[in-house]
């Protein structure tokens, strides 16, 4: 009996379809991406018992020619890819030729196309890979409609894993989303159980684009977020990314594009995560909608069945650009004076005598709620300053700043503090709370940062007694090739046997910490990413703890001036929106926001 044999090309295609279709929404993936490999501008998803039943797609692309349409359904067979070279610098989605063949090996498939120069369509079936006919004439529209029911019919095992209907539609709808953002000229229809989920037009100006975004991310997002386009070394990196203080406790909102291609890798998230680092609140997770294009020759998209990883050729390179993109464009978002509205506002020459037209309700029909005041409190500002005979000058001096929306500073002038903890400021669009340690603790943590990046070099400190370290084979080889980087980052280490190291010399400001660590943490970046950035990070820890114990503290009594100082030095920080530890630093509260809270003018 041989003990090595050829598998039959049906069990070879089922076991091949474990790596490409996993569930219902990774058919609905793979035929998405084919129809906009094919030039689809309009796509429609009919989804029954969770992609289980029926997953049909209908779009209008190029189509298929017939003599083709048996040799699509078999595997390794693609239209997008003829050579090595090709494969090096893909630019489509689909290329492995794979998808329909693995598809089609678990599930009753028809496949019904039209190219533009035939006069009527040309149809083929499958049941569990064994092609039950020839091309027939079919009647449908230029494009391509395909029709997989009954998936996993054949391979019961697999069914278990699967989950209830609604939840195996909800990872449909996913994917579906994250081909929606990145393809936002072509539209989108989602149909489940005979009903429209929701009609995507195809966006082509930028209040369709919002649109799109707010429908698939959520309607807050763009309100949080900034928008970023940045270009440099050949590469270019636009989108979204959210406030800090706009997290998440899960990371469910992150969608990052390469070259179209939706992406989770392991680099772009550490890259991203840095930039959020002395930002963000622990346990959170940022959001972001972020497209990178780099030249396809640069990125290997042929590291994985599914295509989500990729291997960048310059790995360091992209990091560091996406680092310093994102950590640019936070690092910019400081308190902004807001536009001006120009509002009309009723002039009040005096005081009326006459009682305000106001309905009070009788005793008998007294109703327990508030009654809405007829005036808002822009109209209520001129009254009180009328009844004012004689005006504080520096407060009549503050008051006609925050009206006058070109020369109001963003976060307005103090007008008093709360129990020691917060400052109450009012700008031209209405009160500003300030937490004023934690604004404090930024401002001064952003001196020292500045103040010890200034330095041409980083101060390092001789061990009195050398700190020996067990590493691994791997990582004495990493410190043996990475001296110049070690130096740069402010280390001396040295290999002083098969598995141990010596730790001669460390950065000034870290020699009280724990060195053992910090250097494991500095070598492992090393292995994985070429470089490190925890020196830095163990700095800036450190930084931190002093601005926290050296700001001012909570129960202090500040005066309007302080107060106001306070609030110019946060307009001119970075990051001043959030403290060391990523908790917001203030908060606006516009007037017709306290309109609201009071009922006024309804």
């Amino acid at each position: 009996m041989r003990h090595i044999q050829a598998l039959p090309a049906q069990l070879a295609n089922q076991i091949a379809a474990g790596e490409v279709v996993s569930r219902p929404a990774s058919v609905v993936k793979e035929l998405l991406e084919n129809s906009l490999d094919a030039g689809a501008t309009k796509i429609q998803i009919e989804i029954e018992q969770g992609g289980l039943g029926l997953i049909r797609l209908i779009d209008n692309g190029h189509g298929i020619f017939q003599e083709d349409l048996p040799l699509a359904l078999m595997p390794h067979a693609t239209s997008k890819v003829y050579d090595l070279e090709e494969l090096e610098a893909v630019a489509t989605l689909g290329f492995r030729g794979e998808a329909l063949a693995s598809i089609s090996s678990v599930s009753r498939t028809t496949l019904i196309s039209r190219q533009q120069d035939n006069q009527h369509a040309w149809q083929i079936s499958t049941e569990g890979r064994d092609v039950s006919q020839k091309p027939v004439p079919a009647a449908r529209e230029i494009g391509t409609t395909i029709e997989v029911r009954d998936l996993f019919f054949n391979t019961p095992a697999r069914r278990k894993f699967l989950k209830t209907d609604k939840t195996e539609f909800s990872h449909i709808d996913e994917v579906i989303k994250r081909i929606a953002l990145s393809r936002f000229d072509v539209a989108i229809t989602l149909i489940n159980e005979g009903k429209r989920v929701y009609q995507l037009p195809a966006a082509t100006d930028e209040t369709l684009i919002q649109q799109r975004v707010q429908a698939c991310m959520s309607k807050e997002f763009l309100a949080n977020a900034l928008q970023i386009d940045m270009e440099a070394v050949g590469m270019r990196l636009f989108g979204w990314v959210g406030l800090p203080t706009f997290s998440r406790s899960q990371a469910d909102l992150q969608y990052f594009y390469v070259n179209g291609r939706v992406v989770k890798d392991k680099l772009v998230t550490h890259a991203i995560r840095q930039a959020y680092q002395d930002v963000l609140y622990h346990g959170k997770h940022p959001v972001y909608l972020l497209f990178l294009e780099i030249e396809p020759a640069q990125v290997d998209v042929n590291v994985h069945p599914t295509k989500h990883e990729v291997r960048f050729r310059e790995g360091r390179l992209v990091h560091d650009f996406l680092f310093r993109s994102l950590h640019r464009a936070l690092g910019e978002a400081k308190p902004q004076a807001a536009p001006s509205h120009h509002e009309t506002v009723p002039a009040f020459s005096a005081v009326s005598d006459a009682s305000p037209n106001i309905a009070y309700p009788s005793v008998d029909g007294w109703q327990r709620q508030q009654q809405a005041m007829p005036l808002q409190v822009r109209e209520q500002v001129a009254l009180y300053q009328a009844l004012q005979a004689k005006p504080d000058n520096n407060t009549q001096l503050k008051s006609m700043a925050v009206e006058n929306h070109e020369i109001a500073p963003p976060l307005g002038y103090a007008i008093g503090q709360l129990q020691g903890i917060y400052i109450l400021a009012q700008n031209a669009q209405g009160l500003v709370i300030v937490d004023m340690h934690a604004a404090a603790e930024r401002i001064t943590y952003e001196k020292l940062k500045t103040a010890w990046q200034r330095e041409d070099h980083i101060t390092t400190q001789a061990l009195l007694i050398p700190i020996s370290l067990t590493l691994s084979s791997k990582e004495l080889a990493y410190i043996e090739e990475s001296q110049a980087e070690l130096a740069k980052l402010g280390f001396e280490i040295t290999v002083s046997g098969k598995d141990s190291a010596l730790v001669r010399q460390v950065p000034a400001l870290l020699k009280m910490g724990d060195i053992e660590q910090l250097v494991q943490s500095v070598i492992a970046d090393l292995v994985i990413l070429g470089h490190s950035q925890q020196t830095e990070a163990y700095c800036n820890r450190i930084l931190s703890t002093m601005a926290c114990h050296g700001s001012v503290r909570a129960n202090r009594s500040l005066g309007i001036p302080e107060m106001n100082q306070l609030l110019r030095d946060m307009e001119a920080t970075e990051r001043s929106g959030q403290c060391n530890h990523g908790r917001p630093t203030w908060t606006q509260m516009t007037l017709p926001e306290l309109d609201k809270l009071f009922l006024r003018g309804r």
